[in-house]
């Protein structure tokens, strides 16, 4: 856990691709691992999927993510069928208040959804939303657009994490998510073996509150995604150059 003396909140999200990887008996002690390295206050996992590990005597991934891994939660099933649920979900270590899932669908297009809650942290109330937007380049600008109006009026500590798809750059969720939010994370996280997209993000208010991110290359062996790890100031305003992102133990201003 990040400590509260300095203000620091960690927030993480991860694409864990049903938790399979190159792992066929969807084990999820690997994704559980990795998470606690890092240590998050809040952390949101997409594509969180029970149907597959079922079929190989797994426990349900939806419980058994959110017992290892913090005591508060709230899941998003996009999927839901006699074999289980696909989706993802938001945990954190401070109870979440409002929280509202919202449906972002577009059209025929697979089921989209956005969680939405204010998390109180060591560090005082956080603003957060969490994401799994769709690949069609129209259907992902009418669901930034939705995030938009979610986010809406920024006034309190926000933050907007997960998987945007958003390849193009500067693409939809940039123009409607990160006017709003203008801290964010510049990381290449897919595909994880040769990372060349910047899919998977954090975004922040204020610009200021992100003051440190990384990804962990070690999540190949896990999912087709790195994920993206950051650290926030709470009630930072003073202006700052950048955040420092670090893959491998290499550091560099972004």
């Amino acid at each position: 856990m990040t400590s509260a003396a300095n203000g620091i909140v960690r927030v993480m999200t991860w694409n864990i691709h049903g938790a399979h990887g190159h792992n066929p008996r969807f084990e999820l002690e690997p994704v559980v691992e990795l998470v606690r390295r890092h240590a998050p206050d809040i952390v949101a996992l997409q594509e969180v999927d029970s149907r597959r590990s079922r079929a190989v005597g797994v426990a349900n991934p939806f419980d058994a993510l959110q017992e290892a891994l913090g005591t508060h939660g709230v899941r998003a099933h996009a999927v839901s069928s006699a074999d289980g649920h696909y989706g993802q979900v938001l945990i954190a270590r401070g109870p979440l208040h409002q929280v509202e899932v919202h449906d972002l669908s577009w059209r025929a297009r697979e089921k989209r959804l956005a969680i939405a809650a204010q998390v109180e942290t060591p560090a005082g109330p956080l603003r957060v939303v969490a994401t799994h937007l769709g690949l069609n380049v129209f259907e992902r600008r009418s669901q930034a657009a939705a995030l938009g109006r979610l986010i809406g009026a920024v006034d309190m500590p926000t933050v907007a994490l997960g998987d945007f798809n958003d390849w193009i750059w500067p693409g939809a969720v940039q123009r409607c998510v990160g006017t709003l939010l203008p801290g964010r994370t510049r990381l290449r996280t897919f595909p994880a073996m040769l990372p060349l997209f910047k899919l998977d993000r954090v975004f922040v208010w204020p610009r200021a509150a992100l003051v440190d991110c990384r990804t962990d290359l070690s999540a190949r062996a896990i999912s087709d995604h790195l994920p993206v790890i950051a650290d926030l100031r709470m009630g930072a305003h003073e202006a700052l150059s950048g955040c420092r992102a670090r893959v491998a133990g290499l550091t560099e201003v972004v």
